[in-house]
């Protein structure tokens, strides 16, 4: 009987701990270098959330192996909802699967909310010979591994749509992986290769200035930016990895937590003034629940198994 009143007594004081959640500050990870997409969408979300965080919502960069430290310390981190990450999808469905990493796949995590989203696009120069997508594919096709076309690294999204749209072309292109935009953009330019998959906001500005065109773009529907670039379904092929910005926390972390953490950021995402200053990098607000998060981080974590094995990125 008195352990009974005892393990009642413990549920009791722990319930009661989590009713008073929070009562310190909430330390938001980012896994990337200040200044960078990721650090700039999560200090935005914690201004917006702050009101629901009255003791702060304070944002911390931990970079290194593409966001992986950040969320491996998260993942496998105290559950009590104080540390948080926000991550981009190819952290959890792309890293844990080329990299021995303490976690390794969605149910290693508690997904509290997907945040925006971005699809990568193929820009060449202005005044490149090829018009359209299927004009560079027709030119990919007569010189295989000619056609040189960078990305901001290997395994990132930009890469794998890269591999995907030579897989459903029937074409080879040759992979120049560079450090990120600041490199890649003037390769372009001074046509050392021939394309660059990027973000759609580091395109965006090159693209209006007529420094660079659109050719295709890896998303479902057209991008507002690149009106006149189809996708790459509406081409033919069907390719379309995106990047998602999503929150997450230690697996483990109490329902009523997650929840509160949830419900302190959709209004924060939901606000004009978010939109907008997404809408100004090429991105698109793109809320998503952490249970219907889950089912879909599992559905891309094993499309892009088949991905990497088909390039060899992991070992059959």
């Amino acid at each position: 009987m008195k352990r009974i009143s005892l393990l009642g007594l413990l549920c009791l004081a722990t319930t009661s701990a989590f009713a008073q959640y929070p009562d310190r500050p909430v330390t938001l990870l980012s896994g990337y270098p200040a200044g960078g997409m990721v650090d700039i969408v999560a200090r935005l979300v914690a201004e917006g959330a702050k009101a629901r965080f009255p003791k702060g919502i304070i944002v911390l960069n931990r970079s290194g192996a593409g966001g992986a430290v950040a969320a491996a310390e998260v993942a496998t981190g105290k559950p009590d909802g104080y540390t948080i990450v926000l991550t981009p999808l190819s952290t959890l469905v792309i890293q844990p699967q080329i990299m021995d990493l303490r976690y390794k796949t969605p149910d290693d995590y508690e997904p509290i909310i997907n945040v925006v989203s971005y699809y990568p696009v193929l820009v060449v120069r202005p005044d490149a010979p090829w018009k359209d997508a299927h004009a560079f594919i027709e030119e990919a096709r007569r010189n295989p591994g000619k056609m040189r076309v960078g990305s901001p690294g290997e395994g990132t999204s930009s890469h794998l749509n890269l591999e995907a749209l030579m897989h459903a072309a029937g074409v080879k292109l040759t992979h120049i992986p560079y450090r990120g935009w600041a490199e890649s953009s003037p390769a372009v330019l001074g046509g050392h290769i021939e394309a660059v998959v990027a973000q759609p906001g580091e395109a965006k500005p090159m693209v209006e200035a007529k420094k660079m065109r659109a050719l295709v773009v890896f998303q479902h529907q057209r991008h507002p930016a690149f009106p006149d670039a189809p996708t790459a379904k509406e081409a033919g092929w069907d390719v379309a990895n995106g990047v998602w910005f999503m929150l997450i926390a230690p697996k483990g972390t109490p329902a009523p937590v997650i929840k509160y953490i949830h419900d302190a950021v959709k209004p924060a995402i939901e606000d004009p003034a978010f939109a907008k200053a997404m809408e100004l990098r090429g991105i698109d607000v793109d809320y998503r629940p952490g249970d219907r998060l889950r089912a879909d981080l599992w559905r891309e974590y094993k499309a892009h198994t088949e991905i990497l094995k088909r390039i060899g990125m992991i070992k059959q």
